[in-house]
């Protein structure tokens, strides 16, 4: 009997966080945890000695109008690990488990193809420059640098063939990035802002287009309004927004019209804080998408997220 959709993502669920168990199981003694961004990992506080496991999933679709009638949709279980080093280094490593599915008009009818696995490992490194604390509130500043790398596999095949590049779990290419995070936070709320850009490299007579991202957060204490002793939880709700933008791809070294362009994205979301853990969810919805010829367009990406301090 076929599964239904719904018994399809469920069980994805189940198989991309069980190499997660037992590294929750090792977060028993924990230190308190704080608000952080949703949508983006760069801003997530972390002290010297100590550490962050945070898994998500995150699940989205999107779809064209062209001869192909392309509908993708991707499940999505980014496994991110934090660890302050010393007070100013932190060092970030996300592992995402994919699964890509794409039904598409073929010269044999409409078709279905998919792949699942894990997908290219980002490594990151954050330098806090500048930090100014005082009674109730901080400001920082801090750039960071890294390289994803093709841990992926990017050869993956179907009964059609080789599959598009882009449906691929990984890139096989070597592509560093840089940007910088600046964070402000009071005892009520935290704005977090940070600026990246991805140099992606050529793989497999294939370049993914170059990408810019600027993004905002707003978290703000919704409860307790008034701060006490025996407090057990804080509930914060979030407003963040991002700015996508990426080149053309490029095939044989020209370039694809069909691909980059630019999205903007607003996405309202919810936490709850406890003194070790932290439980989030947000959606983005695309405000405005201005993408190139018949490109992919988005309809929304939703983001379930757990997080550890230990």
């Amino acid at each position: 009997m076929k599964r239904t959709r719904q018994a399809k993502w469920f069980g994805f669920i189940q198989q991309g966080l069980q190499p997660v168990v037992p590294l929750l199981l090792l977060t028993f003694l924990a230190l308190p945890a704080f608000a952080a961004p949703i949508t983006f990992n760069t801003a997530l506080p972390v002290a010297q000695g100590e550490g962050i496991f945070r898994a998500q999933f995150k699940y989205l679709t999107a779809s064209d109008d062209g001869p192909e009638d392309r509908d993708l949709t991707v499940a999505m279980v980014p496994l991110v690990g934090v660890y302050g080093l010393t007070e100013k280094w932190a060092l970030f490593g996300i592992l995402p488990y994919l699964n890509k599915e794409l039904e598409v008009n073929t010269a044999v009818g409409r078709r279905r193809r998919e792949v699942s696995g894990f997908g290219d490992t980002t490594f990151l490194a954050r330098y806090t420059v500048f930090q100014q604390d005082r009674p109730g509130q901080t400001f920082r500043i801090a750039p960071f640098a890294g390289l994803e790398t093709p841990t992926g596999e990017d050869g993956e095949k179907d009964s059609l063939g080789r599959l598009p590049q882009t449906l691929q779990l990984g890139s096989g290419s070597w592509d560093p990035l840089l940007g910088v995070v600046s964070t402000w936070q009071t005892l009520e709320r935290q704005i977090d802002v940070a600026i990246s850009y991805k140099f992606n490299t050529a793989a497999n007579n294939f370049e993914f287009g170059d990408l810019v991202r600027f993004d905002l957060s707003y978290q703000h204490r919704i409860w307790p309004r008034e701060l006490g002793s025996g407090v057990p939880a804080f509930l914060y709700g979030v407003l963040e927004s991002n700015l996508i933008w990426q080149g053309h791809n490029a095939v044989d070294g020209h370039d694809d019209p069909d691909s980059g362009g630019a999205t903007l994205y607003l996405a309202p979301g919810i936490q709850w804080v406890t003194k070790r853990t932290v439980l989030e969810s947000a959606v983005q919805i695309p405000l405005i998408q201005n993408l190139n010829g018949n490109a992919l367009e988005n309809d929304f990406i939703l983001t379930l997220s757990f997080r550890r301090n230990f």
